[in-house]
């Protein structure tokens, strides 16, 4: 009986002790898992990230000098041209519009009128030639009666002003003539119009003006290809020297333009080509414009422009209009103690983070220099080579026990 008391005991106790080893285990404090980095160090930049379009700085646009008509175009996108010498396009004068009724009546009386005109003053030459024969008669005769002495010296001397005065009134009608022959023939003009064949006849056997490169480069696009009538100072093509003029226009957010600089390093990347290209800030715009983005929000930007430094044959391919990735730097080093952001959280003005050291989460404030968005420049405050929690939780305190969580 005493046996199978002690035995009820001993069972008890081991139970209890089972028991209070349960709760003692549920209850003990577990290490919190969480992922933990190392502080790196390396080079790190800090840059910009806008896409932009490719643009020919100095372009330029061939126009029409004069109306006229405009024959249809040789010379086709992408052609090489070189100032002075090609031929880009040919002109030729345009016809006349189509006269309604009481105009080519109008015109018709105008040519009867000059035709009569000129017959007058074809009457008036026959008149003045024949008084201009007469007077010289008149002087011829006058001439021999003062050789006998019979005619005075005055007589002589009326005779041959006589003869001067016919011979000036006969060119002045010989000049009516002609001023007659000028107005029928503008009279005559006033007729023709675009469906006369004769006038067609003209224009296809006039010569054409040449309209020459006014810079060398390559023809970037036309704007009038076909035939047609023109005005004076229509644009018809425009031209460009992409090899040595292609820059790259950025609009940036009005709050990043002031970050930017002139002559701040530039690289312009996802263009197309095997390797990233190199750029610097050529002008940055003193003034914003609205810009309205694709999910409807309206935003100030700032036109800033980009010049390539590389050599042309490194962006073979590249032309006017082409879309690329602009990354402007605005902060680099190329030895840097570098963490990654999501350790960083706000501690009143500050930065802070937490460093494993003995298997426990200790805070420790930092000095941060710069941050990309992926890693912060350290200049204070860790040193390369310590663990530190990655995105820690809000709930976790100074002095917690924390493990690596595995991943799979």
């Amino acid at each position: 009986m005493a046996e199978h008391r002690k035995s009820r005991t001993w069972t008890t106790v081991i139970a209890v002790l089972i028991v209070a080893a349960g709760l003692v285990y549920a209850f003990w404090p577990r290490a919190t898992l969480v992922d933990i980095g190392t502080v790196g160090q390396g080079p790190m930049r800090v840059t910009i990230d806008e896409e932009g379009r490719t643009q020919v700085r100095n372009a330029y646009v061939v126009s029409t000098p004069i109306a006229g008509k405009l024959l249809r175009l040789t010379a086709e996108v992408g052609d090489d041209v070189i100032k002075g010498e090609t031929i880009v396009a040919r002109m030729q004068p345009s016809a006349p519009a189509m006269l309604d009724v009481r105009t080519r009546e109008q015109a018709d009386a105008g040519v009867t009128a000059a035709q009569a005109a000129l017959r007058v003053a074809e009457a008036d030459v026959n008149k003045a030639r024949a008084d201009r024969d007469l007077a010289q008669a008149d002087f011829d005769r006058t001439q021999t009666l003062f050789g006998k002495g019979i005619a005075s010296q005055s007589a002589l001397d009326a005779a041959r002003r006589g003869l001067r005065a016919a011979e000036a009134t006969l060119d002045t009608t010989r000049a009516a003539v002609s001023m007659r022959v000028a107005e029928l023939n503008n009279a005559q003009a006033q007729l023709l119009t675009f469906d006369d064949r004769q006038l067609g006849e003209a224009l296809q056997t006039q010569e054409t003006i040449p309209l020459m490169a006014p810079a060398s480069g390559t023809i970037l696009q036309v704007m009038q290809e076909s035939e047609t009538t023109v005005a004076a100072g229509t644009p018809i093509m425009e031209i460009g020297d992409i090899a040595r003029d292609l820059e790259v226009r950025v609009d940036l957010l009005s709050t990043d333009a002031v970050q930017v600089r002139v002559g701040q390093q530039v690289l312009i990347d996802d263009w197309g080509g095997p390797q990233i290209l190199g750029g610097e800030i050529r002008h940055i715009a003193p003034f914003g414009f609205t810009k309205v983005s694709a999910l409807g929000v309206e935003e100030q930007r700032v036109t800033t422009t980009i010049r390539f430094t590389g050599a042309p044959e490194a962006r073979a391919g590249l032309g006017h209009g082409f879309r690329v990735e602009a990354r402007i730097v605005t902060w680099s080093a190329e030895t840097a103690v570098t963490v990654p952001a999501s350790a960083l959280y706000r501690k009143g003005d500050g930065w802070a983070l937490y460093v494993v050291e003995n298997g426990t989460a200790q805070e420790r404030e930092v000095a941060v220099e710069a941050n990309n968005g992926l890693s912060a420049a350290i200049s204070r405050g860790v040193t390369p080579g310590d663990a530190i929690i990655l995105y820690p939780p809000s709930g976790l305190l100074p002095g917690t026990k924390v493990a690596q969580r595995q991943t799979n």
